[in-house]
């Protein structure tokens, strides 16, 4: 007869037996410790023929998939409990570290079973269990430091592989464990294998090299790579001298990333915008500010230095905001884009307003530079800008 509950031993053993507030884990003894971790063993070998049997009775394959995720997402658990239990100063002990490490092998050893007999089953949504996830990172570190030695002469090549590499160390050494999906893992991995397979030799005819058509087609939508490829474009504009030739060269820009591919069912960061909606979106407001007549940024570094000079407004005359220069900027693009403040353009409302504020950090803020960062605002930031105005109609609402 099939159990209810077919992990119950191995969760009494774990989140009970060997549960650091047991006052009792100190008093088993050496043969306990030996004949548990040889059942250890048989409670595995029971668990993976009852698995067999269950999925070999059911016929929908509703019922199989719900049944192997149980499955999963329980031994992930139990898992995660047990190597936190382990941190405990109790299980230092040669004994009781040994049963411990007994367990672990074994729990690895039922999810490596079920991914691998199971794995059309499986969401790649789930979470991975942290000693997959500890061994993942030391795999992609390890091809991380393999490609940070490669000899790029490209320029191109060169910065956005410093900028992928920085991006991915940074996951390999952050401490969030708990929430990293096998969908990010396999993204990681794949991306990584294409880069490692990339021509870096190969001599570019667009301002998009090689590396950056990569990484348009898997969706590398985070936010620091999308605003060093804006600012490559936006440096390529200002070696023009005239407006119409800048809108002539960002028009030719757009028309050559539009016809870029974008797997838009992959991407690099699930709680950001694809990368194609938010620079199809940046190219729009770019072009219709230049087709507006006004300058898209400074003609020459001289000019650039007296306007800054002309429109420098004094600090005494400034207004601190404890808002951030993004936070800022995504408060004023809605006002125009809702069309509460009226302006010939939305840089005219950038231009004009942002010279006279400044920041508990900052005292003389760029207009271009909060204008484009509206465009590619965290989640925190938006979060933060609609507290912000809710803050503001509460305090209206007690007038």
């Amino acid at each position: 007869m099939i159990k209810v509950y077919p992990l119950e031993w191995l969760d009494s053993l774990i989140l009970q037996t060997f549960n650091p507030k047991n006052t009792t884990v100190n008093s088993i003894s050496e043969s306990d410790l030996s004949l548990i971790s040889q059942d250890i063993f048989k409670e595995s070998q029971k668990i993976q023929i009852q698995l067999k049997n269950e999925v070999f009775s059911l016929r929908k394959k509703r019922q199989i998939r719900l049944l192997v995720r149980k499955y999963h997402s329980t031994l992930t658990f139990l898992l995660d409990n047990v190597i936190e239990n382990r941190k405990n100063s109790i299980f230092q002990a040669s004994d009781l570290s040994g049963t411990i490490d007994t367990i672990i092998d074994s729990l690895d050893e039922l999810l490596s079973f079920v991914e691998t007999r199971f794995s059309n089953y499986l969401s790649l949504d789930e979470r991975v269990p942290i000693t997959y996830l500890i061994v993942t990172k030391k795999e992609v570190e390890l091809k991380l430091d393999n490609l940070k030695k490669k000899k790029i002469t490209n320029e191109c090549h060169r910065n956005v592989m410093e900028i992928v590499l920085d991006i991915l160390y940074k996951i390999v050494k952050e401490e969030r464990g708990y929430k990293v999906t096998y969908r990010q893992i396999l993204y990681q991995k794949e991306l990584l294998k294409l880069v490692d397979g990339l021509n870096y030799s190969e001599s570019m005819s667009s301002i998009y090299c090689t590396f950056d058509v990569l990484l348009i087609s898997l969706n590398f939508n985070n936010i620091e790579y999308i605003n060093y490829l804006i600012t490559r474009i936006s440096n390529d504009l200002n070696s023009q001298e005239t407006i119409a030739e800048k809108r002539s060269k960002l028009l030719w820009h757009f028309k050559e990333f539009s016809q870029l591919y974008s797997n838009e069912k992959i991407m690099f960061e699930p709680s950001q915008q694809n990368i194609k909606e938010v620079l199809n979106n940046w190219f729009k407001h770019e072009i219709a500010y230049l087709k507006g007549g006004m300058e898209f940024t400074q003609e020459t570094k001289s000019d650039f230095t007296s306007k800054q000079i002309s429109t420098t407004v004094s600090e005494e005359n400034k207004i601190e905001c404890v808002l951030s220069t993004d936070q800022m900027g995504l408060i004023l693009r809605a006002t125009d884009e809702s069309r509460i403040i009226k302006a010939r353009s939305m840089s005219q409302i950038f231009k004009t307003i942002v010279p006279h504020l400044s920041t508990p950090y900052k005292k003389d803020l760029s207009y271009q530079s909060v204008r484009s960062k509206s465009y590619n605002a965290e989640e925190r930031d938006k979060e933060i800008a609609i507290q912000t105005l809710e803050k503001i109609i509460k305090k209206i609402k007690t007038y």
